[in-house]
């Protein structure tokens, strides 16, 4: 698929996920990804990745770009197409650590061990979304 087609689509994508309501639902939506993993019923797995998937496309574009959510998508989408190497990388391979150590944890039927790792991975991911604030802060100037 040619960049052009790539940068369309996520635009189309990037452009309802940054509603508030879209960003908020996926990020309380976190600990959905432990169910599957924990029951062993993966018709879990298929209903938690449709979700997922729609979750984008299910709220309409924003009236507005104020809210922080709102910014920190659009930043994440700025991010993702300049791929800087900076600490917003370092920030998310650790939520993404967090998210395997949980996942790890949850297979182990460890309830503890993968909700505080979830609870780590869904407040990194509140600093990477403020590092994308700031990303986009300073690319607008």
């Amino acid at each position: 698929m040619p960049a052009s087609s790539v940068a369309r689509i996520r635009r189309a994508v990037f452009a309802r996920h940054c509603h508030p309501w879209s960003a908020w639902t996926r990020w309380a939506s976190t600990p959905l990804i432990l169910v599957p993993i924990w029951t062993r019923r993966w018709a879990h797995a298929v209903w938690i990745a449709l979700w997922l998937t729609v979750n984008p496309l299910v709220f309409g574009k924003p009236a507005h770009h104020h809210a922080w959510s709102t910014r920190a998508m659009l930043g994440e989408e700025l991010w993702i197409s300049q791929r800087p190497r900076d600490a917003a990388m370092a920030v998310s391979a650790a939520a993404s650590a967090a998210a395997l150590g949980a996942l790890f944890a949850a297979r182990q039927h460890r309830l503890r061990p993968a909700l505080i790792a979830i609870g780590v991975q869904m407040a990194l991911t509140l600093v990477y979304w403020q590092q994308m604030v700031q990303y986009l802060e300073r690319q607008s100037r």
